[in-house]
């Protein structure tokens, strides 16, 4: 798996569909809180650390309230629903994303984050693959800042 980070695009229509459940089913609950616990104490170690609260009590309930969503987009309980009380999560994350000024560049430093978790998880490619998709095409919905491109390009 090379896990390939494909472009953002200004404007660019962005086509995904929600992971399968195969993750959930093979993790379980357990197992996706440590996925994603892993992922999320690595960001707060990372170059975009600077977009989560600095305050390790802060910082501990975004893990929880993020976990929970990606546990219920992967077919897990609907405790991230019953939380924040919202019908479409994928528009309600990206909504709140609106709120930082997200470029390429953190995008890549995210999924990069990400990857490296991926890898160290010992279950089927495939379903690696499939996660890896979602996050590859949904997290373009969450740049919304741009370089200029250079005139001499």
């Amino acid at each position: 798996m090379n896990y390939e980070i494909t472009r953002a695009c200004k404007n660019g229509k962005v086509e995904f569909k929600n992971p399968s459940t195969d993750l959930y089913k093979v993790l379980g609950y357990d197992g996706m809180q440590k996925l994603l616990y892993d992922f999320y104490d690595k960001i707060y170690d990372s170059d975009i650390a600077h977009f989560f609260p600095q305050d390790p009590d802060e910082f501990e309930e975004v893990k929880k309230k993020n976990t929970k969503f990606f546990i219920q987009i992967c077919g897990g309980p609907s405790i991230y629903d019953e939380e924040m009380k919202q019908k479409d999560l994928n528009e309600y994350m990206i909504e709140i994303h609106k709120n930082f000024s997200i470029y390429e560049k953190s995008r890549d430093e995210w999924l990069g984050t990400f990857r490296e978790v991926l890898q160290g998880l010992e279950i089927d490619e495939e379903i690696k693959n499939d996660f890896w998709q979602y996050l590859d095409k949904f997290s373009k919905l969450t740049v919304n800042r741009y370089l200029k491109e250079s005139a001499y390009v």
